[in-house]
């Protein structure tokens, strides 16, 4: 490949050869088994290469040599054995241990370092010598390179698409396989019912030869003699191969109730590990799934249809999912596990949010007309999708949360669902899932299509924590999702948008309060960024701050379509804050240079015309100049906003102009007041005189606890009389995570040991936000606190989620 790597950075290498051909549909039949904890099946992929792929001159030199300049050996693969030519043998119910590699109760543990785990798949290709031309070979054959790692790939095989009985009644060439391939996944939108059948059909056909297949640390690389190039490479593969038990896109658990369960991490590598495919963004794809576990378990995943089990022999179950809207493997999310459904109460009129309108009317965003993204069956087209305010919508969780998510999570969706809809308009996806994962989530949320992952964290003390949580995972769909960065290294474009759309969503929907109540508190949440923007600058390199890193180089590939994400596994670029805060604040100043009536009818206006598509800043920045009036745009110019916002570390000069004003926000105030009752308080002897007046101190909004204990953070000494009367007073140990996580720092800053339970019980609990109180009691140099840190460690390493497993390895040894 043309993708050089140092195995001393750490970047991520996208390794795909996109540039030459892109899978168009994943077809996955999986098992699940958690004995062995492994995940073992089939996935078939359909492509689509373009004209420029078509056979070059002979004479292309070839580049597939190791620095030894030995030929890469590829595992040559045995004779087909099954000649069948009947589809009938290849049923979708196929028996759960059908494809059983491991015996049962057997974990894989054969190489659990490296993708070689038998000397049969060994090749001697390493990623970092690893040099091919995967265009042509000239003489040489054509070479497809699919992102992968962690994996057993067993069997690579053409799919014999031809034997399909039907097939001819679509294709004008039923004879000829790679264009029977292309007019499938060339059939029009209001054909997506057939065309998935069609896939389905396919993928059970009988294979019509083994391909030569290889394995390194990152990649998967396949050819077929004969095939030079692209356009004559099969273009319906059949993959067969198993997961890992410590493979890093899947975690292997238990849930909160103690029960086993299996989910997808959000990993660095993404789906790499769960099964081979294109990571590129721009390889956007549709999948159908069918995934076999025990009948007691729950199969959620990525799709559009709120699927139900089919009962397959006795004590399995089957589980079918599909999706239309093309978008990147990376998005394609999965969970296995005993959950329960809480089913929501009939909504009514009165479970809507109340909608207060930005000034333009309802007609002018909801827009008609072509839809710039390819063809899939698009709601921004659908009548009575454009027009719903709330979609259907599931809750799962462990059965021991059903109560709590009753009370907190449920009441809250569809006025969160209704406040978006009010903002944005046309929900791009048709339903949502919301699963409350086990405790090692190392995040508070996480959005895929049709599915949201939530953290017990967010469903403690009042629902602030839950209801804004939820709403930024709302806003993914948009931003992220719908919308998504052409190039990872702008996450901005992501995180920035829900940390910004999470305050308006969460504004308008809670029905109580008035807008100026709304803007106050829009107005705190920017004073607590601020404070921890400022940290984040203080406390990381000045290189990870950058929210564009490749400048003008954002969104350039390599001439086969490979690309590498700068410090994309660097595990402490998972807890930076910098691409949702720098990204937040920008977008605030923009709104707030326009005026909201401007900014959120141009925003709509940019979610209709750029939805199923991906973007880089440029498009973002661009449009919205062209569409504001001449005298709004002051000084502002693309060159200026990438100069003072996206290409500079360090907080931006804009925003340091907008320091006292955060500073005087009214509920800040009041909490510099209460700031100002503490501190005395704290100064008081233990032996008060007797005419010393009693302090009388203010109820507080959770966000406001948080900044009374960042500022008492800042004194040099709080004794333990006037914690425990903190504690007292606000009931700290009963908040939401937020403020507790505040609290716990607190306790650790001063030693206050009357309190540790509460540490103690955060690490345990609250994994997603525990690590930096790792750090905390390890350099306060205490040797009781450098023991709860080891013992919380010890008790929660096992389940605790990779990365930040190692982080706080890192800090505690």
């Amino acid at each position: 490949m043309d993708v050089k790597l140092d195995p001393s950075r750490d970047d991520l290498p996208l390794m795909a050869n996109t540039s030459h051909i892109l899978v168009k549909h994943y077809v996955l039949d999986l098992d699940v088994d958690f004995e062995s904890q492994i995940i073992e099946g089939t996935i078939v992929l359909f492509f689509e290469s373009g004209n420029r792929f078509k056979k070059r001159s002979s004479s292309t030199e070839v580049a597939c040599l190791s620095e030894s300049n030995e030929a890469c050996k590829f595992r040559m693969p045995e004779p087909c054995q099954i000649p069948v030519t009947n589809t009938k043998t290849f049923s979708s119910k196929i028996g759960y241990n059908d494809f059983v590699i491991c015996g049962k109760g057997e974990k894989d543990t054969s190489g659990k370092d490296g993708n070689h785990d038998n000397q049969e798949q060994a090749s001697g290709i390493s990623s970092s010598k690893y040099c091919c031309d995967t265009g042509n070979h000239g003489s040489e054959e054509f070479l497809l390179v699919l992102d992968c790692c962690d994996l057993s790939v067993l069997k690579v095989e053409e799919v014999d698409v031809a034997a399909v009985p039907g097939i001819e009644k679509f294709t004008r060439s039923p004879k000829l396989r790679n264009q029977i391939v292309h007019e499938l996944v060339a059939l029009p939108a209001d054909r997506w019912r057939e065309q998935l059948d069609y896939y389905a059909l396919c993928s059970q056909a009988p294979g019509c030869g083994e391909l030569l297949f290889d394995t390194d640390t990152w990649s998967l690389q396949i050819r077929k003699t004969g095939a030079q190039t692209a356009t004559d490479f099969p273009h319906a593969i059949r993959i067969r191969y198993r997961t890992k038990p410590q493979g890093r896109s899947v975690t292997w658990t238990s849930d909160q109730s103690g029960r086993p369960c299996v989910y997808t991490v959000g990993s660095p590598i993404n789906n790499r590990a769960l099964f081979p495919c294109q990571e590129p963004p721009v390889a956007m794809s549709t999948w159908q799934a069918t995934v076999r576990a025990a009948a007691s378990l729950v199969v959620l995943m990525s799709g559009e249809n709120s699927a139900e089990p089919t009962q397959l022999r006795e004590g399995y179950s089957s589980w079918h999912y599909y999706v239309t809207m093309p978008m990147p493997a990376s998005t394609f999310t999965i969970a296995v596990g005993s959950w329960t459904e809480m089913k929501p109460e009939i909504c009514s009129s009165n479970d809507l949010a109340t909608e207060r309108s930005f000034s333009p009317s309802e007609a002018d965003f909801r827009y008609v007309g072509v839809c710039g993204h390819m063809e899939y069956p698009c709601r921004f087209q659908n009548a009575s999708a454009t027009t719903q305010k709330i979609i259907p919508h599931r809750v799962f969780a462990p059965a021991c949360l059903k109560r709590v998510c009753q009370e907190t999570l449920l009441p809250l969706i569809p006025p969160c669902l209704s406040a978006a809809f009010s903002v944005l308009g046309t929900h791009p996806f048709s339903r949502l899932d919301v699963l409350i994962v086990p405790a090692n989530f190392s995040s508070l949320g996480m959005a895929s299509p049709h599915i949201v992952f939530l953290s017990q964290s967010t469903l403690t003390g009042m629902s602030q924590l839950c209801g804004t949580r939820l709403c930024h995972e709302i806003a993914h769909a948009w931003f992220g999702l719908a919308i998504g960065a052409r190039d990872w290294t702008e996450e901005w474009l992501s995180e920035g948008f829900a940390t910004h759309l999470e305050d308006v969503f969460w504004a308008k929907a809670q029905q109580q309060l008035a807008p100026h109540e709304a803007r106050e508190q829009q107005k705190l949440r920017a004073c607590l960024r601020w404070h921890r923007l400022q940290d984040e600058v203080q406390n990381s390199p000045e290189e990870m701050q950058v929210l564009r890193p490749n400048k003008e180089k954002t969104g350039h590939v390599s001439d086969s379509g490979s690309s590498v994400i700068r410090h994309g596994l660097n595990p402490e670029k998972v807890f930076m804050q910098v691409h949702y805060l720098k990204g937040y604040f920008l977008l605030q100043f923009l709104a707030k240079t326009l005026g909201e009536d401007t900014y959120f009818s141009f925003l709509r206006k940019f979610v209709h015309t750029f939805h199923g598509q991906l973007i880089l800043s440029q498009d973002f920045l661009q449009m919205l100049l062209e569409n504001i009036p001449e005298e709004k745009r002051l000084e502002l110019s693309v060159g200026n906003i990438f100069r003072d916002w996206l290409e500079s570390s360090g907080i931006p000069q804009p925003l340091q102009r907008e320091r006292q004003a955060l500073a005087e926000c009214g509920l800040a105030q009041q909490v510099s007041a209460e700031v100002a009752k503490w501190v005395r308080v704290n100064r008081r002897p233990r032996k008060r005189k007797r005419k010393d007046r009693e302090e009388v101190f203010e109820k507080l909004l959770p966000d406001q606890l948080v900044l009374l204990l960042e500022h008492l953070l800042e004194q040099k000494t709080v004794t333990p009389r006037t914690l425990q009367s903190l504690e007292r007073t606000y009931h700290l140990s009963e908040q939401d995570a937020e403020v507790r996580h505040r609290w716990c720092e607190l306790i650790v800053k001063h030693k206050y040991t009357k309190a540790y339970r509460d540490v103690e019980r955060f690490l345990q609990e609250d994994q997603a936000m525990g690590i930096y109180l790792y750090g905390e009691l390890m350099l306060s140099e205490d040797p009781r606190q450098q023991h709860l840190a080891r013992r919380c460690f010890e008790l929660s390493r096992e389940q605790m989620d990779r990365s930040s497993a190692a982080v706080v390895a890192e800090m505690l040894f």
